[in-house]
């Protein structure tokens, strides 16, 4: 067991450890926006630009719990993306818009990023795929805080 909890610990926090996930979502910035197999959601989103308070448009493409950015839908490569993972998402007003999805990060260290479609009925479709595929991404750590709180009985073999 103890060698176990070191191997999980190791995953947790990786030294310079490469993982098919990885490298996969790099794959997928190097494709052209149509070249990524079933992705979960695309289209247009407005990205708001803090720093210059303007809403900047990209062609994205929602893939297994990565959003990438396109700058349009001839790009030959992303040029962008946000690993979604311990993210939440959520429908916001802001300024002058009634209808914004706040992407928020699981710690104040990182980003929380504005979206925007064309229409509230778009926000929505992107709202429910977005959380889709969050939540089919459990965190490592909740994945072992579960295992480790389970009855005894359960984690016998």
């Amino acid at each position: 067991m103890k060698r176990w909890l070191e191997a999980m610990e190791m995953s947790v926090h990786p030294v310079n450890q490469n993982h098919v996930w990885v490298d996969v979502t790099m794959h997928n910035t190097s494709l052209p926006p149509l070249a990524i197999k079933n992705p979960e959601c695309l289209g247009l989103l407005h990205q708001l630009d803090k720093s210059k308070d303007v809403w900047v448009q990209h062609y994205c493409i929602l893939k297994d719990g990565c959003l990438y950015f396109y700058a349009s839908i001839r790009s030959t490569h992303a040029h962008g993306g946000i690993y979604l993972q311990g993210y939440t998402v959520s429908e916001q007003a802001l300024g002058s818009r009634r209808s914004v999805i706040e992407i928020k990060p699981p710690s104040e260290e990182f980003k929380t990023f504005y979206l925007c479609a064309e229409n509230a009925n778009e926000n929505k479709r992107w709202i429910t795929a977005l959380r889709t595929s969050v939540s089919k991404w459990l965190p490592l750590n909740q994945a072992i805080q579960d295992f480790m709180n389970r009855p005894l009985e359960e984690t016998r073999m």
